[in-house]
Parts: C-alpha cells; structure tokens; sequence
C-alpha cells in the first residue's frame, strides 16, 4: 500500500498551509523511501503557495531543502541504505536523455527537471514536497549528507547551499578574488560562509547595517549598507565578483560599476520585473552580467562534503509545524536569522 504522509497542504492561493496527508508511492526498483526529519523554508515556497508564479497546481505541498533518513529502499537501489542519513533538493528527477543531463547538468534539463514539489513525475503524478513525513525519489536524486553535519543545519544545503556554492565554484571564488554577497539572508549567509571557506576576500552588501556582526563572525572582511549612496563610490571597481542573491528590483548599473576589469556579477536571486542595464556598464570594462540555478547533483555532493570538512552548516531557527504560516510572515519581512527549519516530527 502507498504510504500516507502527514504534510502541511496549500489548498489556495489565498489560504493558509493547513495540516493534511499526501499520498507517497511505493519505492520502485530504484527508489529510496526517506523519513523526513527537517525541513527548510525557501523564499521560493512562499512564492508558490501563494501562486505567484505561473502553472501552479492545488492543492500544493511545498518544500525542497530535505533532511532525513532512509527507511526502505527498492531492490535495485545500490547508492543508499536503510538508515542512510540523506537530502533532497530542488529537483527529483530528469529527462536523463537530452545532451545537458548526459552532461551531468542535470538542472538544466532541456525537457524540464521534475521539481520537488508542483511539478509531474514519470508517473504522470504531481510530485509534493518536504512539508510532509516522508518522500519517495529515485536514488540518483538523493545525496548523502556527511556525518559531520546535523541534520537541521544541512536541510538549507539542499537549496541555499548549493545555490551559492555552485557560483563561488564556477566562478573560481578563492584566494586573491575579491566576492561580494548582495543580500544578507538564507542564501546570502551561506555564500558568507562558503566564500569565506573558499578562501575569498568576502565583502557583504546589505540594505542596512543591522546583521554586520553577524557578517563578520561568519567570515565576511567588510560590511556596506546599500543604502548609503558613499558605497557606490568608495568601492567603485574593487570587486571581480558579485553573488546577487535579493529578489527586490535594484539599480544594476549602479552594482556593476563596482566590479573591476572583467568582473561578473551572477544573478540568483528572482526579481518580480524584468532588469535593465546601459550596454556601457559591461562594454566600458568587459563585465559579465549572468544567472546560475542550483547545482547538479555531483556538485550538491562536493558542496555536502566541503561544508562537512570546513565545519559549515546552514544558521537555523528551528520550528515546529503550526508555525509554518507565521514563519513565511516573518521571512517576507527578514525576521529570520537566516533559515527557519521544521522539525518533522510536529507534522
């Protein structure tokens, strides 16, 4: 029998996440059936439960940054085993076809990866996500979380984490490279951490001056409020990188003149309207201006197994289910130091 899982349901655009069940199928020949223990809450959540973005099915169980522990496996699964402390992220599954996912890159799927949550999977089922008890996935999407890692603190990894680190890595962040994390939130205080470990010179760009403590004790070595506009000129051409993490609408003209010859800036972040940008700020200095999604599933493992060697963890609050509505009040308004984390056992 299909399992039935205890979850946190959207059932409307407008409605709260109520206490509901969703139905897990049973593991196939190669799927990993997971316990789910924690939970992160993402920005992207709230996005979808409230419909913001186009295509989104309901009744909807959001959730894609998953820490658990195996609890059955199919009789083909040769990468997990019962008991496996495990993650999941962004995406379950791929096309496994199409040259990018041949690649390895299998985010960028040219068919789609199957999301986590509000997406179909092979069995023509929409998929739900880590607001629940337990989650069935293919073991080729599923990535082992290192001991070295609480269960809690690795939840974020699974989005957060591995947005940033995927960056910092492509774009060789290290030592002797000037980086820039342009927000100081879920994403932003992992690229803090990650850079740093990197062995990067870490400048942090925060509206306000209210979390540089909290910057500098994660490795950041300067700290500017956005808002004062001697920012602008007194680091004018000193950055070769910068890691856009905000969703709200910025001046990019104004961000890309702070990067010296050659620099990137790498947009992770969703802003709701479209950018603009002068052709001059990336002409007038060959600047770089460029996106990057999460990692494939190969890096997520590499970025798993650096943050457990470097002693790296997401910063979390801790909640319990019937705080979930509260909790995504309190994101939208950056009352979080840095990443709330449902305990999965409140479900």
């Amino acid at each position: 029998m299909p399992t039935i899982a205890k979850a946190y349901v959207a059932s409307s655009p407008t409605s709260e996440l109520e206490p509901g069940t969703v139905e897990r199928r049973n593991p196939g020949e190669f799927d990993v059936q997971i316990s789910i223990k924690y939970t992160g809450i993402c920005h992207s959540d709230i996005h979808a439960s409230r419909g913001d973005w186009a295509g989104t099915t309901y009744p909807l169980v959001v959730g894609h940054e998953i820490a658990g522990v195996v609890d059955a496996i199919g009789p083909k699964v040769t990468r997990h085993s019962v008991g496996d402390r495990v993650g999941v992220g962004c995406f379950v599954d791929s096309c496994r076809e199409c040259a990018n996912c041949r690649e390895g890159e299998q985010q960028y799927c040219l068919q789609g990866a199957t999301s986590t949550y509000n997406s179909y999977g092979r069995d023509g089922l929409p998929t739900a996500g880590g607001y629940s008890t337990h989650i069935v996935v293919d073991e080729n999407y599923v990535l082992s979380i290192p001991d070295g890692i609480c269960l809690e603190a690795a939840a974020p990894l699974l989005c957060a984490g591995i947005t940033m680190y995927s960056p910092l890595r492509n774009w060789r962040a290290g030592p002797g490279k000037r980086v820039a994390i342009l927000g100081m939130g879920g994403l932003g205080h992992m690229g803090v951490k990650i850079a740093a470990a990197m062995g990067a010179e870490v400048t942090v760009l925060s509206q306000s001056l209210k979390k540089r403590e909290d910057a500098l004790r994660l490795g950041a070595q300067r700290y500017y409020a956005t808002s004062e506009p001697a920012t602008f000129e007194h680091l004018k051409g000193q950055l070769d990188l910068i890691i856009n993490t905000v969703s709200a609408d910025i001046d990019v003209d104004a961000y890309l003149g702070l990067l010296a010859l050659g620099g990137t800036m790498v947009l992770v972040g969703l802003p709701s309207k479209p950018l603009s940008q002068r052709a001059w700020s990336l002409i007038g200095m060959r600047r770089s201006l460029t996106g990057s999604k999460m990692g494939n599933i190969r890096q997520t493992q590499e970025m798993l197994e650096f943050c457990a060697a470097n002693g790296l963890g997401a910063e979390v609050e801790v909640i319990r289910a019937n705080q979930i509505n509260e909790a995504h009040k309190r994101v939208l308004t950056s009352e979080v130091r840095f990443r709330f984390v449902i305990d999965a056992a409140t479900f």
